[in-house]
Parts: C-alpha cells; sequence; structure tokens
C-alpha cells in the first residue's frame, strides 16, 4: 500500500486526488489547517478514510512534523491563496501562502523523507501577458498577479530542489479547472450558481467583469489524474495540461443560462468592480507532452462539465428549498 499526503485537500483538487487515490488504494494522509468551524463539504464522503494531521503552511515545524508522521511515498503540494482577484488586496499573504509555503513544504520533505515524490500544483496564470499561443511547458512566463507571480516562485524553486538535492520534484502547470466543488467566487462556479438561483426564483441579476476573457477550461476529476501520473515516471518532469480549447466568458455564459431556458442578455450586468487591475486576455494550452508521455486523455468535455455544474447547483438549492441543507 502506497502512502500520500496532501496539502489542500479540502479544496477542489484535493479532494478528487483523494478520492483518485482511495480508490486506487492508497493510505491517504490530509493534511489542514485548525480553524474553529471546519469545513470538510468537498471530502463529507470519504472524510473517514483520510487521516487527519494539523499543520499550517506558513509553520515549518508543524510541516517536518506532518511528513514524519506521514512517512509517504508521494507528498501533494496542492494548498495556496488560490483566488486571483483576492491577490491584489492580500499580495503579502498571497505571497507567503502560495509562494514561500512551497520552500516550507519542499524543506520539510528533503529533511524527512527525501526520496518522497513531490508534486507541485503550478498555474496556467504564470503565464498572464502570454508570450505565445498555445503556451507550452517552455513558454516564458510573464504573471500578471500577485497569485501569478507567487506561482511562478513556487514553480522556479522546486526545479531548484529538483536540480539541486536530486529530487524527485516536479510541477503541473495546470489551465483552469472547473467541477461542482469549485468556490462560487470563481467565476465558472459563480455563473452556475447564478444561473439555478434565477431560475429557481432567488436571484434577479448576475454581476460580472469581462466576458471576453478567453479561457482553457477543463474537469478538476481529470486533472488530477495528471497529477498521479507525474508521479509514476522514472523521471520528474513538468507538464502543462489543458485541454487544448479556448471558451469566452460569454460562451460559458449562453451555455449554461441556455440550459436552463434562459437568454443572459436579460440578467447579466457588467460591473467594473469585476475587472482585474491588469487583465490576461487568453490562455491556451499545449498538452502534448502529457498526452504522449503520460497517456492522459480528457474524459469531460467543456459543455458537459458546464451541464454537470449547473445541475448540481440546481440539485443544491432545490434540497435548501425543501429544508434539507443550509447554505451561507
Amino acid at each position: 500500500m502506497k502512502t500520500a499526503l496532501i496539502t489542500g485537500v479540502t479544496g477542489q483538487d484535493g479532494s478528487y486526488l483523494a478520492e483518485f487515490l482511495l480508490e486506487k488504494g492508497y493510505k491517504v494522509y490530509g493534511m489542514r489547517r485548525r480553524t474553529s468551524n471546519p469545513n470538510f463539504d468537498n471530502v463529507q464522503h470519504i472524510k473517514d478514510q483520510i487521516h487527519w494531521i494539523s499543520g499550517d503552511l506558513t509553520d515549518v515545524a508543524s510541516l517536518i512534523e506532518a511528513v514524519r508522521i506521514s512517512n509517504p511515498d508521494e507528498v501533494y503540494n496542492l494548498a495556496a491563496q488560490s483566488f486571483v482577484a483576492a491577490s491584489w488586496p492580500q499580495p503579502l499573504v498571497t505571497g507567503q501562502i502560495t509562494a514561500l509555503s512551497v520552500t516550507n513544504m519542499l524543506e520539510a520533505v528533503r529533511i524527512m523523507k527525501p526520496d518522497a515524490k513531490f508534486y507541485q500544483a503550478s498555474s496556467s496564470e504564470m503565464f498572464g501577458k502570454v508570450m505565445e499561443t498555445p503556451q507550452k511547458e517552455t513558454t516564458p512566463f510573464y504573471p500578471r498577479s500577485p497569485y501569478g507571480v507567487a506561482k511562478v516562485y513556487g514553480h522556479w524553486i522546486t526545479v531548484n530542489y529538483r536540480e539541486s538535492f536530486n529530487m524527485f520534484a516536479c510541477s503541473g502547470i495546470l489551465f483552469n479547472h472547473e467541477s461542482p466543488r469549485r468556490g462560487v467566487e470563481f467565476v465558472t462556479r459563480k455563473i452556475t450558481d447564478a444561473v439555478a438561483r434565477i431560475k429557481l426564483g432567488l436571484q434577479d441579476e448576475l454581476r460580472l467583469g469581462n466576458l471576453d476573457s478567453l479561457r482553457d477550461w477543463g474537469y478538476a476529476g481529470d486533472y488530477v489524474k495528471a497529477m498521479w501520473l507525474m508521479l509514476q515516471q522514472d523521471e520528474p518532469e513538468d507538464y502543462v495540461i489543458s485541454t487544448g480549447e479556448m471558451h469566452s466568458v460569454r460562451e460559458l455564459l449562453e451555455i449554461s443560462f441556455s440550459y436552463v431556458g434562459l437568454d443572459y442578455k436579460d440578467y447579466v450586468v457588467i460591473d467594473q468592480e469585476f475587472v482585474r487591475p491588469a487583465e490576461v486576455d487568453l490562455l491556451l494550452g499545449d498538452c502534448t507532452k502529457a498526452k504522449e508521455r503520460l497517456g492522459w486523455t480528457l474524459e469531460v468535455g467543456f459543455e458537459k462539465l458546464v451541464h454537470m455544474m449547473v445541475d448540481e447547483d440546481l440539485k443544491r438549492l432545490r434540497r435548501h428549498a425543501e429544508g434539507t441543507l443550509v447554505i451561507n
């Protein structure tokens, strides 16, 4: 039985990854910060199968202890301040949690379990003001947010530990990946949640920023499989994980609203509050390397993903209406 340690296990990616590894027979340790009101929503169905460890990415001692207790074969570092919009009002916190904490985690692994395989969650936001399209592993980075800058640091420190200490450390440069477990502050889930609320008469309008931003959106459940595949290779390398397709926010609106028989133009209001200080106009990934070397495949397409998210939000809100679910 292999053992894995996952940071950020209660988040979207962490929950799908924990599910996937448990199905493969792994012993899964999940590290989480101590909070007064713990949120286990994404992992409620597998909560009792995960071995929980308290730890904080900014506290190296707690990370060393987490690695000591779990003694992992594989470490998946998924925890971060992951909301781009929040990185401008909170740039220092973003730097500490999304950038410097990667060094903390690498140090803990280097000290306690240097033969463990390490996965770092890199991001397409590192490409920012893109230097070429599509973006691949060799495309230069040009981040356009404190979040993107922090992710560049995390990416390159992982490369440096790999090359300096001969650690099996690699990064997945994941393009936007969504699911019904995505936080409602992210544009995809903000839209599908609003569609469900408007359809059920619980909301009148939806306020958004730039509708013409183009993104490469995939399904998180597919992307966590790529993370695992990276750590099954003989040599550590970095990989772009994407769909190779671009869709606009406007197209996302059209698909989600029309799915419930509505026209988005009747409900969407452009609000400058949601326009980024420095916009990333388009992101499109070239995942050829991952498909050829990892044998990774996509199973859920864009339209199916959007419909899945709308369906789950409708189901959740209807349960709430019946008094079986409390919604914040």
